[in-house]
């Protein structure tokens, strides 16, 4: 009935998952009371040690270059593995893909899956801290270009548009009603400048479904569905007029640039060449 040499000293490095029936004081003990023996194990037929009825497996676990030298309960299950990676690497259960001819299924025991003194147990997976290391530079990089964004000049202060609002509001520019939204005119709207610092009206032949751009030489006919997008922008200090381009094509340079339009008159511009809904 004595202990065996080394026997507590053993005991100690019982690794995780190899203590699932409890520490209760009354483990072990009969209901009278008295000590129950169970009969003596048998070795372990794969090479490992045998502790307190309880075979053990050595196993290598690889992670991120890193090499670990476990013992672990052959009876245990790969849930409970996890748990003692979880300890070894700082890895999350749930962040943690662990490979042993194929994905280690999570309710089975190391014996149902044949696992055997040796083995090695690769795993693959990102530590929190390793997430947010790499998320931060990107979450900063998107920060920087919002930043940007919003540190672009006003388009009233690029120098192609200043030449042309420096020359202030042409002399027989429309009325402007701020705060106001108004159907478009059934006259053309004019008084505006081009881009080239030219007079031009603009006229909408609904019944057409065109847009007329006419300037001192010659008139442009545009079909409205020629017209991919409409920008505007309330000119710095002159807030009840806008700057507008008709964007014509791909490029920057195929937008057709109109200052001085009347506030009240945008929206209404908008709506009816983007098909939005038509003002009669």
């Amino acid at each position: 009935g004595a202990e065996e040499p080394g026997m507590e000293a053993e005991a100690q490095e019982l690794p995780l998952g190899c203590g699932r029936e409890g520490g209760s004081p009354t483990a072990g003990r009969s209901p009278e009371g008295e000590e129950r023996r169970d009969p003596p194990q048998a070795s372990v037929s794969n090479g490992g040690d045998a502790e307190g009825g309880k075979e053990l497996v050595e196993l290598k676990v690889i992670w991120n270059k890193n090499k670990y030298d476990v013992k672990f309960c052959l009876d245990s299950t790969g849930a409970e593995l996890k748990q003692k990676i979880h300890l070894l690497t700082g890895l999350p259960p749930a962040m943690q893909k662990v490979m042993f001819k194929g994905l280690l299924p999570e309710d089975k025991t190391l014996r149902e899956i044949k696992v055997t003194n040796g083995a090695k147990i690769m795993v693959v997976g990102s530590t929190i801290n390793d997430v947010l290391a790499v998320n931060t530079p990107k979450e900063a990089a998107q920060q920087e270009v919002k930043a940007e964004e919003n540190k672009k000049e006003p388009l009233c202060r690029q120098k192609q548009h200043r030449k042309v609002l420096d020359k202030g509001k042409p002399d027989d520019v429309m009325p402007s009603v701020k705060g106001v939204q108004e159907r478009l005119p059934t006259v053309p709207l004019s008084g505006m400048y081009n881009k080239s610092g030219g007079k031009v009206r603009l006229t909408f032949k609904l019944e057409q479904d065109q847009l007329w751009i006419g300037t001192k030489e010659r008139t442009e006919k545009l079909p409205m569905g020629s017209i991919k997008n409409v920008v505007s922008e309330p000119i710095e200090g002159h807030e009840d007029y806008h700057m507008m381009a008709f964007q014509l094509g791909p490029t920057e340079a195929s937008y057709y640039w109109v200052y001085w339009v009347p506030t009240q008159y945008v929206d209404a511009i908008k709506d009816t060449v983007l098909g939005k809904w038509q003002y009669f």
